[in-house]
């Protein structure tokens, strides 16, 4: 994508805000964006773990509760953009997108929870009349998945539909493992000729990622909403594809913080995208990219410093949208193989 495109404005003393950053997947993301040398102060609801690791990191803080929309609104002046790392998200997003439009701020997240997208693109009128952005997911959900449908869909000719895998491996945080409660709580839906619709029964399917086919179950992320706008496919499906104890169960609340480093350099992450055209022709991609937890660090550093710069589009974005389809392999130790295509036979 050209930077013709972009709105660009001064943004001469204002900084990035990232709100939730004394949790799991905030600490990851707040110590990315000290060592990519962003303009940052960091924000939560806990004056102790947020104060302490201000003090880590050296840099300012600011204390405030999303459903306080005064304080909320106060915390954002001077801010560019917030980067809202606290979920769930279903609770967190709205109050910060209101009060962003009200403020001239933008929003960005690291959700995966497929309502946020939708209040998103409910919001994007709205959020374009005040010059806002709006752009969850600058995290491994979606950016890595987002592009590649975009990518994958430019092999065709007429694209018709889109199906999504994704390979989750490795332990979850207990933020992450709440937000699956979110997206387990939609239900199954697919997009169907544009509408989303949905598919309570919907069969399993196989897809391979590097290591031969394995099962995959439907489930309803926030794809389908953010593949629709980034390719304008009709008919769209998401599928997951869990490996060991990915997704835990029991009581959340004795879930350790995160993986460890360990744990993360162990489990890369992995999507597969399958694009067919309208003569029945398949185009299929693979990206592979270093553990999500690890991505998400530095996709949403990446996004914000971009915003930051004052490269942003009005109105809900995709990360594909705001930033091209190069966007996800632009983050370090990502790579984009092509499958082999399926020819319809004459």
């Amino acid at each position: 994508m050209s930077l013709d495109s972009y709105v660009t404005l001064s943004h001469s003393g204002a900084k990035i805000l990232i709100y939730g950053a004394s949790g799991y997947t905030g600490k990851l993301i707040s110590a990315r964006a000290q060592q990519a040398g962003l303009d940052f102060e960091i924000a939560g609801r806990s004056e102790a773990s947020v104060s302490a690791l201000a003090r880590s990191l050296g840099v300012s803080y600011r204390i405030f509760a999303v459903e306080d929309a005064q304080a909320l609104r106060s915390a954002l002046k001077g801010v560019t953009a917030i980067l809202n790392c606290a979920g769930p998200f279903a609770v967190t997003a709205r109050p910060i997108m209101e009060a962003c439009i009200d403020s001239g701020v933008h929003y960005l997240d690291i959700t995966a929870e497929f309502k946020v997208y939708e209040l998103a693109q409910s919001l994007s009128k709205k959020a374009a009349a005040a010059s806002v952005m709006l752009l969850p997911g600058v995290g491994w959900d979606v950016v890595p998945s987002d592009c590649l449908a975009v990518y994958t869909a430019s092999k065709v000719d007429k694209p018709r539909r889109l199906r999504i895998a994704l390979e989750v491996a490795g332990a979850m945080s207990r933020g992450s493992a709440t937000s699956a409660g979110e997206i387990l709580s939609v239900g199954l839906l697919v997009r169907s000729e544009g509408k989303l619709v949905a598919a309570p029964n919907a069969d399993t399917s196989v897809f391979d990622f590097g290591e031969g086919n394995v099962e995959c179950a439907r489930l309803s992320f926030g794809d389908l909403v953010t593949a629709w706008a980034s390719t304008n496919i009709p008919n769209i499906e998401m599928f997951v594809h869990v490996k060991g104890d990915a997704f835990p169960e029991g009581d959340l609340s004795l879930l350790p913080d995160g993986p460890t480093p360990e744990e993360r350099d162990a489990n890369r992450a992995k999507v597969v995208a399958e694009v067919t055209g309208e003569d029945g022709s398949i185009a299929r991609a693979r990206i592979e990219t270093v553990n999500g937890y690890s991505y998400t660090a530095l996709s949403s550093v990446e996004a914000a410093r971009r915003v930051h710069a004052g490269h942003f589009l009005p109105g809900f974005q995709t990360p594909a949208s705001a930033f091209g389809a190069e966007f996800a392999a632009s983050i370090p130790d990502t790579r984009i193989i092509d499958l082999d295509p399926i020819v319809p036979s004459r």
